[in-house]
């Protein structure tokens, strides 16, 4: 089976330009590929991982990945699927996304003796002059068309700046520039980069005469359509000071059953006869594919022995309800107790499963927080509820959130 038949099979591609000449690119000859990420944050998140596991997979086949940072079109935005114009990111918080950006990504792709490539867009979107580009690129470009295009049409009720539609133009352009500089022929995307991947495709064309490629792949999403990779506190990040690796792990962990095989397929390199071989798996046995999932996403991202710290937090909460050494964990100082209590708000702040007393109310009064106490769940049904330091057996107690979200806390000594 080539590696075309193989990323369909796992479901991951989703739109193709020309799928039968994209085939015999990818399964019969060595060429050089890319895929943009924009630098919004400090850190990757699982809605990045797709573009890695793909760009990984095609490296292992023997192609060359181009990574592309965003220096330039980062200070833009895309709008595609946002409702409101993006955050406005300065020169030095997009050179530091960047920065972080690269050092997560090198986990996933070999950058050595030029197997991988690095290049950011600001080096020659910064440089442009304005007038003779809208003269070379921009006349390409038919405003009608780009407007029919859903990542605009879904924003023209609410107020499309003309700022913003700029976006795929300075997309497509940087297929042209990866193209006459490392004869580059293939972009890949998410499927919600369609259309700016037909636009550098058709920018090519006019300008070079010469054919080029774009492939998407489909988001990761769950069985009812929602994007995956969001949680009650946010994204799940790849960076570990941002999401632990025992909430990461915890995450995959916990996706619906309908979910996890589908995930094994698009995430991973099992392959796909080990992966059909757990689909069989029925009722409670589907957890046995979780854990799987759940460690190699996590050894993936933070490394086996990360994965098996984390594995062994979990087993220790599902299995026996015992405490774990690897589990996140907040220490609290003895003089914080009144009487040798402390209200359980105070104790949601503090390890940070709160970020306000009034959200910490909520949690309790929608009946939300549990208090393991030696093996036994205790739910806090009062926000008035305060923990005595007696509690705390072996000196720590542990807070549940919700299904998921489990924190240490521990007396200081």
């Amino acid at each position: 089976m080539g590696l075309f038949e193989e990323l369909k099979q796992r479901g991951l591609i989703a739109q193709i330009t020309n799928e039968e000449k994209v085939r015999d690119l990818i399964n019969n000859q060595k060429i050089t590929f890319y895929i943009g990420f924009d630098p919004t944050a400090d850190s990757l998140h699982v809605g990045h991982f797709v573009q890695m596991i793909v760009m990984a997979h095609m490296q292992k086949a023997g192609h060359t990945p181009i990574a592309l940072f965003g220096g330039g079109t980062g200070m833009i935005g895309d709008p595609s699927g946002k409702t409101d114009m993006r955050k406005m990111l300065s020169h030095e918080q997009i050179d530091y996304n960047i920065n972080c950006f690269k050092k997560q990504m090198s986990k996933f792709i070999d950058f050595s003796n030029n197997k991988a490539i690095m290049v950011n867009n600001g080096d020659w979107l910064s440089n442009l002059n304005y007038i003779d580009f809208l003269r070379d690129v921009g006349i390409h470009f038919s405003v009608n068309r780009m407007l029919s295009f859903e990542c605009y049409k879904q924003r023209l009720e609410r107020g499309l700046s003309f700022f913003e539609l700029n976006y795929m133009i300075m997309q497509s352009y940087d297929f042209l520039y990866l193209n006459k500089n490392y004869n580059c022929i293939l972009e890949l995307g998410g499927d919600d980069q369609w259309s700016n991947i037909i636009g550098g495709v058709e920018l090519v064309r006019r300008k070079e005469g010469k054919d080029v490629y774009g492939m998407t792949f489909s988001l990761l999403t769950t069985s009812e359509g929602k994007k995956m990779g969001k949680t009650e506190n946010g994204a799940v990040w790849l960076d570990p000071n941002k999401t632990s690796p025992f909430d990461f792990y915890q995450y995959w962990r916990n996706i619906d059953d309908k979910d996890v095989i589908k995930c094994l397929k698009m995430l991973t390199f099992i392959p796909l006869e080990e992966i059909e071989k757990l689909s069989l798996l029925k009722g409670q046995e589907i957890n046995k594919a979780k854990e799987i999932l759940a460690f190699e996403l996590t050894s993936l991202v933070h490394g086996n022995e990360a994965a098996k710290k984390a594995q062994e937090a979990a087993k220790s909460i599902f299995d026996s309800g015992e405490s774990s050494d690897n589990m996140p964990t907040t220490k609290i100082q003895l003089n914080l107790f009144k009487n040798n209590c402390i209200p359980i708000i105070d104790i949601l702040i503090l390890s940070k499963i709160a970020t306000s007393k009034g959200e910490a109310r909520r949690l309790i009064q929608q009946g939300g927080i549990s208090i393991i106490i030696k093996n036994e769940a205790r739910k806090v049904e009062e926000i008035s509820n305060e923990i005595s330091i007696n509690n705390f057996h072996d000196g720590f107690i542990i807070i549940k959130k919700g299904k998921k979200t489990f924190h240490k806390v521990e007396l200081e000594n």
